[in-house]
C-alpha cells in the first residue's frame, strides 16, 4: 500500500465535469488500497478573472488583499471536489492553506513554504478519509493569508509529499508527460519516460511550462520523486527524480524555448574594474532579474556588455539603461524585445563533446544567427530573432534525433 500526493491543476478542474471526473479518479486510487491527499488549483482561468477585477478596481492592489482575493480560487475547488468525493461515498475533507497551517514566509504573492503541519492529514489517511488541499497558499506568522506565486500548487504538492513522507508525488495535467520539447511546435516530439532532476531543473528555468521551477527546486532538496501525468486519460507518464548513475544518459533529453526574453546590449563601455557591476546594479535593485549575461573582449580600452531580462520588464529596464549611459557618455545602448531563448538540456553533455558544435552546425544551417550564448554542465542555451524560433526548435530537434 502506497501514500499518494495528487496534484490536479486548473484545466483539470475547470467544469463541475471535469470535477467529477477527478473524484472518479481519486475513488479509484481509494479501491487499489492506496492512501492519497489531494491538491488542486482554481478552476480554468478563474484566477486570471480575480486579477482583472482587482485591478479594475485598483490599477496596483493592496499585496495583503490581493492574495485573500487570489487564494479564494483554489478554497473553490478544494470544497466541490470534497462534495463530489463524498457524493461517490468517499470520506473527503477540504483544507484551506490556513486550516491547514501552510506556514510560510511573509511576502505577499510570492511567499515561500517553511513548513506544513500534518497532525489533522495523518488522522484523516488513517480513517480513510481523503483530505483535499487548496494549493497555491498558506499563512505567515500574522495570520494572514499568503501565496506563492503563479504555479504555486505544484510546489504546495511537492512540499505536502515531503511532509507526509509519501512515496511519490504526481502532477496530473492536460499532457501526458514532460516531452522533448513542446508537441504543439514539433508534432512528433516524444513523451520521456524518465528525467533526472537536474535535467527537470534546467527544462523547467529554461522556458518549459510542465512543472514550475520551485517544485522541482523543492522535489530535488528532498529527493521526492514527481510523475507527471494525464488527467484526462491513462498513461505513464514521466518520472523525475534522482540520477541513477548505472544508467547512460542520453546526451540531450529536450529543448525548452522561452520567447518572453528582452535584450540589451551596451556598447563602448570603459573597460575598467566594476563598470559591468554599475551597469547591472540598479537593475537589480528595480527588482528586474536578469538572466543572460555576454562581456565581450576588450579593445582599445572599451568592452561591450550584453544582456537580457524578462520582456515583463523591457520598459523599466530600457529607462533605467537610457539613464545609465549618461554616466558613460561614450558608450550607448541598443534594446530588442523581439527576441527568444531555446535550450539544450541533457546530463549526457558532461561526457560527450560535440553537442555545442552540432547546435552552431544546425543554425548556420538554417541561417539563423545566434545573439548571445551561455551555458551550463548540462545545458547550451542560445538567444534567436523570435521570428526564427519554431524554425530552429524544429531543426535541432531533428538535428539531436529527439523525435519518437
Amino acid at each position: 500500500m502506497a501514500l499518494i500526493v495528487q496534484k490536479y491543476g486548473g484545466t483539470s478542474v475547470g467544469s463541475l465535469t471535469l470535477i467529477q471526473s477527478v473524484a472518479a479518479q481519486v475513488a479509484r486510487v481509494r479501491e487499489c488500497g492506496d492512501k492519497i491527499a489531494v491538491v488542486v488549483s482554481a478552476m480554468g482561468d478563474s484566477t486570471d478573472r480575480l486579477v482583472d477585477l482587482a485591478r479594475e478596481l485598483a490599477p496596483e492592489p493592496d499585496a495583503r488583499e490581493m492574495d485573500a482575493l487570489l487564494a479564494t480560487g483554489e478554497q473553490v475547488s478544494a470544497a466541490l471536489l470534497a462534495m463530489a468525493l463524498r457524493a461517490r461515498g468517499v470520506a473527503a475533507r477540504s483544507y484551506t492553506g490556513a486550516q491547514l497551517r501552510v506556514q510560510t514566509s511573509e511576502a505577499h504573492g510570492k511567499a515561500r513554504i517553511q513548513a506544513i503541519e500534518t497532525e489533522h492529514l495523518r488522522a484523516d489517511l488513517q480513517s480513510g478519509c481523503v483530505p483535499v488541499v487548496a494549493g497555491f497558499q498558506g499563512v505567515n506568522a500574522r495570520g494572514d493569508t499568503t501565496t506563492i506565486g503563479r504555479g504555486g500548487s505544484d510546489t504546495t504538492a511537492v512540499a505536502l509529499a515531503v511532509a507526509l513522507q509519501a512515496d511519490e508525488c504526481q502532477i496530473l495535467t492536460d499532457v501526458d508527460g514532460v516531452f522533448t520539447t513542446d508537441p504543439r511546435m514539433v508534432r512528433d516530439a516524444r513523451c520521456l519516460q524518465r528525467l533526472s532532476f537536474e535535467e527537470m531543473l534546467e527544462l523547467a528555468g529554461q522556458g518549459s511550462r510542465v512543472l514550475h521551477l520551485r517544485a522541482v527546486e523543492f522535489a530535488k532538496k528532498y529527493n521526492m520523486p514527481i510523475r507527471v501525468l494525464s488527467a484526462f486519460h491513462p498513461s505513464a507518464g514521466t518520472l523525475i527524480c534522482a540520477e541513477e548513475p548505472t544508467v547512460e544518459a542520453p546526451i540531450v533529453a529536450g529543448i525548452a524555448f522561452n520567447r518572453d526574453e528582452a535584450e540589451f546590449n551596451c556598447f563602448g563601455l570603459p573597460d575598467l574594474p566594476g563598470t559591468a557591476y554599475r551597469v547591472l546594479k540598479p537593475i537589480s535593485d528595480a527588482n528586474i532579474d536578469v538572466d543572460m549575461i555576454v562581456v565581450s573582449a576588450a579593445r582599445g580600452g572599451k568592452t561591450d556588455l550584453s544582456f537580457t531580462v524578462h520582456r515583463d520588464d523591457y520598459v523599466q529596464t530600457k529607462r533605467i539603461a537610457a539613464g545609465l549611459m549618461q554616466a558613460f557618455p561614450e558608450s550607448n545602448v541598443v534594446s530588442n524585445d523581439r527576441v527568444a531563448k531555446l535550450s539544450v538540456v541533457g546530463v549526457g553533455m558532461r561526457s560527450h563533446a560535440g553537442v555545442a558544435a552540432q547546435l552552431f552546425e544546425t543554425m548556420a544551417r538554417e541561417a539563423i544567427n545566434v545573439r548571445l550564448v551561455s551555458t551550463s554542465e548540462i545545458k547550451i542555451s542560445v538567444l534567436v530573432e523570435e521570428i526564427h524560433l519554431e524554425r530552429a526548435v524544429r531543426a535541432l530537434h531533428a538535428a539531436y534525433g529527439l523525435s519518437g
